[in-house]
């Protein structure tokens, strides 16, 4: 107890188990006595004051985790007011106050009613105040203080995951790291060694090791291989209290995988191996796969495959499946039992990504022997080449020999071959070849101009097995022979003003040729020999395959000659020389001043001489008259009646009587001549009827004999313009005949009962492609071994 100016003042302590007190207000002086405001009286009289706190008490400390039996106690409330007669009331308000904790309002004694847990909260605020019981009011100002939780190592670590899923290279060295683990302490850091965690392995050694303070994973072992071992799981322990005895640990779960890397070259299971092929295998052919084993893995275990040396690099070749990582043998070129039977390779297979910091290990690839042997199969026959080209003249002669093709078997039998043409490419039969020799000749007449050329197909068989068939393709270039005259090589519509002058230009002319002479076209005009001087035209060649026509003499008339026909002979240069003469037309017309056609009829002469107009209404009078002159002409015709010449009641004929009745009927014989249409050599004779008297005596008109035109079709039209325009034809319809035969046929007979029929031009064996509905007339007609024996 201290006294200050002779006054007791009380100082109280919060007994706290063994916990030492600090002073809410003031840390540092935590033994500082409260002040209370006290007068004194000096020797001059005057009065002096001081202050002084009237609450005693310090700050609060609780353990958490209280297992007593009792309540725990916190500390007491006083205040130097409280004379310990009861008048005081201590009141605790804040944090907890009334739940967690309670305060005897009597003493001031605060204890605390639950178990409490720092981790949930470590610090309580709460208020105190004294209150006088009889007039309620405060005797010390309301005031704070703290109740702080004192930590006590009640939580374990706690690792942030409780499976780690990591993954390191195989083949690392020592301390690789790995992954860090992570656990926490819910306990207080700040507070003794409750949250101090220290890391260990518990398993996975000796294959790897844990820092303990950082708790990163390393690798212990050198050269840990996957394809030994891949999969390794080690638990780490996290203990707190520094790692000491006592102390609260966990644990996780770390599951390490090794990833691959490319430390293993491939290797052949075998060292040899065998495969057959048959002779007739096409190329690309696959024959077999080989496959080395790679112990890793992806990238790292792909490999390719290639043939290293042998006998066999140029016939075969390997190739890789990327799928199966295996190595394909297939057929490079054909293969041949007669020259060789036997094949051996050497294949090498080798990582394609090998990893440079493994090389030291040795090279990353093995070798294997492939053999091959080559079986013998009857094969078709083969021609000496791929295909064949023959130029042939077009005017060779039906039965020449044009080329031959040559085909033999590659077996060792060595068979018989049979040659024919494909029917199906020679549709119309144009050429046959030698069932024995391979011998090619024409049939039939050949045309450049029609068909340049002709492409069939020849067929090979072995007569010892039919089933072995070859084709070859044969081109066939036809050559042109100079055998077409030179013609115009359009229809000309040529024209002369009258008041051409001499040496002018009024047509040009070229021609075309349907040959075609490896040295081009040359083409040559002259005038014909039978007019070697024309007074009126001038042909002038102009050496570029083209023909001047220029004008003679001085103007032209159409009065006097309106069409000229210029004969030109056209020939050319080739072997042999070709000529034909085309005949030019040339008009004569009436042009302006610059040469440009007007007009060409001749009945334009009058309009151009230029006419008055009273010349011009006395003709128009002159045509009003000619047609008053025929209406009246007609009107008396209709008056007149028209009187048969024939009245006799005994012709049994039907006589025609009237003007409009029908045809003379079937025994009207005298209408017209049949026999005339049936013997061309008749003299072609109009006659007029007897029955009718004919109303106009017509000129007799002679038609062209026709004799000499077997067009049949030209015949008819020319007979139906005839009787159209005929003026001593009937004036009724009457039926005619123009039933006309001809001569002679150019084709003679057509009748297949006189038709030779040789082997040399008949050919059935596409009788057999036919089907089964003609295999009784393939056996009949097919037997022939050749189109030509």
């Amino acid at each position: 107890m201290r006294t200050y100016y002779g006054l007791p003042l009380f100082i109280w302590t919060c007994v706290f188990h063994t916990v030492d007190a600090i002073p809410l207000q003031e840390k540092s002086n935590s033994h500082l006595p409260s002040k209370r405001r006290v007068s004194l009286t000096k020797d001059d009289g005057k009065l002096l004051h001081r202050t002084k706190r009237g609450w005693m008490w310090n700050q609060f400390f609780l353990l958490e985790e209280y297992t007593g039996t009792d309540t725990q106690y916190v500390g007491k409330l006083h205040t130097d007011q409280d004379k310990g007669d009861g008048n005081l009331k201590y009141i605790l308000t804040g944090d907890g106050a009334g739940s967690l904790f309670v305060i005897d309002e009597n003493t001031g004694d605060i204890h605390a009613a639950k178990k409490l847990d720092r981790e949930e909260k470590s610090l309580y605020i709460l208020r105190a105040k004294a209150i006088d019981r009889k007039t309620g009011r405060q005797v010390e100002p309301e005031s704070e203080f703290i109740i702080k939780i004192h930590d006590i190592n009640d939580n374990e670590p706690k690792f942030t995951k409780d499976l780690y899923i990591a993954n390191v290279p195989e083949m690392s060295g020592v301390g690789t790291p790995v992954i860090q683990v992570t656990a926490t302490d819910a306990d207080d850091a700040n507070y003794g060694n409750s949250a101090k965690v220290v890391y260990s392995i518990l398993q996975g050694q000796p294959y790897f090791s844990v820092d303990p303070e950082s708790g990163i994973i390393k690798t212990a072992l050198p050269d840990m291989s996957r394809e030994n071992r891949e999969q390794y799981q080690v638990v780490i322990q996290a203990k707190d209290m520094g790692g000491q005895m006592g102390g609260l640990s966990g644990t996780t779960t770390v599951n390490i995988t090794l990833t691959d890397v490319n430390n293993n070259p491939p290797r052949f299971p075998q060292s040899t191996y065998q495969f057959n092929s048959p002779e007739s295998v096409p190329l690309g052919t696959h024959l077999g796969r080989i496959k080395a084993n790679d112990p890793d893995m992806g990238e790292n275990a792909e490999m390719e495959y290639s043939i290293a040396e042998g006998d066999g690099a140029d016939m075969f070749d390997v190739i890789t499946d990327k799928d199966t990582q295996e190595g394909i043998i297939i057929v490079k070129q054909n293969l041949d039992f007669e020259k060789k039977m036997l094949y051996t390779l050497r294949v090498d297979a080798r990582n394609t990504h090998p990893d440079p910091r493994f090389l030291h290990l040795g090279p990353f690839k093995d070798t294997a022997v492939v053999k091959i042997s080559v079986d013998d199969t009857d094969e078709p026959p083969v021609f000496s080449k791929p295909s064949y080209l023959i130029e042939v003249d077009e005017d060779i002669k039906e039965g020449s020999i044009i080329g031959q093709v040559t085909a033999y078997d590659p077996d060792v039998m060595n068979n018989l071959i049979k040659y024919s043409v494909d029917r199906h490419t020679d549709m119309d039969r144009i050429f046959s070849i030698h069932s024995e020799n391979g011998s090619i000749f024409t049939l039939k007449p050949l045309d450049r101009e029609s068909s340049p050329w002709h492409n069939i197909t020849v067929t090979a068989i072995e007569l010892n097995n039919p089933k072995q068939i070859s084709d070859i393709p044969v081109f066939i270039r036809i050559l042109d022979i100079n055998d077409h005259a030179p013609e115009f090589a359009t229809y000309y519509e040529t024209y002369v003003c009258e008041n051409a002058k001499p040496g002018q230009l009024i047509q040009t002319i070229s021609v075309m040729d349907k040959d075609d002479p490896p040295r081009g076209h040359k083409f040559f005009f002259e005038p014909v020999p039978d007019f070697p001087l024309n007074p009126n035209f001038t042909i002038v060649d102009n050496k570029d395959n083209t023909a001047g026509i220029m004008t003679r003499k001085d103007g032209y008339s159409r009065n006097k000659m309106s069409t000229y026909l210029l004969p030109i002979l056209i020939f050319d240069n080739d072997y042999p020389i070709q000529s034909s003469t085309g005949t030019l037309t040339i008009r004569v017309c009436a042009c302006d001043d610059q040469g440009n056609m007007q007009s060409c009829n001749a009945e334009a002469l009058v309009l151009a001489a230029g006419l008055s107009t009273g010349a011009l209404v006395a003709i128009l009078l002159c045509v009003i008259l000619l047609l008053i002159l025929v209406v009246l002409f007609a009107a008396l015709k209709r008056q007149r009646k028209k009187e048969p010449l024939i009245i006799s009641k005994d012709d049994v004929r039907d006589n025609i009587v009237t003007y409009n009745d029908e045809g003379g009927g079937e025994e009207d014989t005298q209408a017209f001549d049949i026999g005339t249409l049936r013997n061309p050599e008749a003299r072609e004779d109009s006659k007029l009827r007897r029955d009718v008297m004919p109303e106009t005596v017509f000129q007799i008109r002679r038609t062209v004999p026709l004799w000499e035109n077997i067009d049949v079709q030209d015949f008819i039209h020319r007979r139906l313009k005839e009787n159209d325009s005929d003026p001593s034809a009937p004036p009724y319809d009457s039926l005619a005949t123009y039933a006309y035969e001809g001569n002679d046929s150019i084709a003679e007979s057509l009748s297949s009962l006189e038709s030779l029929t040789t082997d040399f031009n008949q050919d059935y064996d596409y009788l057999s492609d036919w089907g089964p509905r003609f295999k009784k007339l393939a056996d009949m007609y097919g037997g022939d071994d050749s189109d030509h024996d």
